[in-house]
C-alpha cells in the first residue's frame, strides 16, 4: 500500500471537483453525533482535533467511533502531541508558519515525528497560516495573526511553504470566526502557489462557499455547523454548492 495513500486520495479527487473536510473537535462534540451522516452530506474526509481541552483517550475514542461507522479517511488535525491517535489513517503534519514560538513551527513536529512513525500513520506536510481574527488557535499557537487586508503577507508564507515541499496550504480564520477569509485574500494567495489551498473558519453561508470557490479555494473545512447546530441538510447544500461552482 502506498505510503501516501490519503494524500493521493485528496489529489486524485481534486482532479474532478473541490473538496469538503468535516472537522470534529473532541472537546466540543458530544457522544450522540450521528457518525453515519458524513457520507450522506458529501464530505470527503473527516478531520479530528482542536486547540485544547481533550485527552488522548478522548481523541482515540472519537477516531475509533468514526472508523466503525464510515469508510471516509480519518485524519488528525493536531493541537499538540497528545492529539496523535494510532487509530487514524493520517495526520496533517502542520507547521504553524506565522507563530512567534518555534515550538509550533518545528519543535512539536520533531517530537511528534517519532510517534507518527511508530504508529505507522501517514503524515501530510501542511503549511498552516493564521489569518485575522485567529480565534482560539491564534492565541494558543502564539501567532502573528495576518490582517485580513494584508494578503501579500500570507502569500509569502504560502509560497515559502510550497518551496519547502509542503503538499497543502491551510488558511485559517479560526473556529467560530464571524466571517470566513475574504475572497480577495484567497484570490491573491492563489496567484502565487500551485499546491491546493484549504480554507477554514467562519464558513456558514451559501454566499461564503460561492465566493471561496470562485476565489480559488480547493478545499473548505467546516466544524461549527456540526458541533453546535447539527443542521445536516444545510451543510449538505453548502457542500453541494461549493463543489458545483
Amino acid at each position: 500500500m502506498s505510503k501516501s495513500r490519503i494524500l493521493n486520495y485528496i489529489y486524485e479527487k481534486l482532479q474532478k471537483e473541490r473538496l469538503h473536510f468535516s472537522l470534529i473537535d473532541p472537546e466540543k462534540i458530544s457522544n450522540n453525533i450521528d457518525t453515519k451522516m458524513f457520507e450522506y452530506i458529501g464530505t470527503d474526509l473527516i478531520l479530528v482535533g482542536g486547540s485544547f481541552g481533550y485527552s488522548q483517550e478522548d481523541i482515540d475514542s472519537v477516531v475509533k467511533e468514526l472508523k466503525s461507522n464510515t469508510s471516509l479517511p480519518i485524519v488528525i488535525f493536531p493541537g499538540d502531541l497528545f492529539s496523535i491517535s494510532k487509530y487514524a489513517d493520517a495526520i496533517l503534519f502542520i507547521s504553524l508558519l506565522n507563530s512567534r514560538n518555534p515550538y509550533y513551527i518545528i519543535e512539536a513536529q520533531a517530537k511528534g515525528s517519532i510517534i507518527i512513525k511508530k504508529y505507522g500513520i501517514e503524515p501530510i506536510p501542511t503549511g498552516y497560516i493564521i489569518v485575522e481574527p485567529g480565534e482560539t488557535v491564534g492565541f494558543i499557537g502564539d501567532a502573528k495573526i495576518i490582517p485580513r487586508k494584508k494578503p501579500e503577507i500570507a502569500a509569502m508564507y504560502a509560497l515559502a511553504s510550497q518551496y519547502m515541499g509542503m503538499k497543502l496550504v491551510y488558511l485559517e480564520a479560526g473556529s467560530g470566526a464571524e466571517e470566513p477569509i475574504p475572497a480577495e485574500f484567497v484570490k491573491f494567495v492563489r496567484k502565487f502557489i500551485e499546491i491546493p489551498i484549504i480554507v477554514g473558519g467562519g464558513i456558514k453561508k451559501e454566499d461564503h462557499v460561492k465566493y471561496l470557490a470562485k476565489a480559488g479555494a480547493d478545499i473548505i473545512v467546516t466544524g461549527t455547523i456540526i458541533e453546535r447546530e447539527r443542521d445536516v441538510e444545510r451543510l449538505k447544500r453548502l457542500i453541494k454548492t461549493f463543489k458545483n461552482i
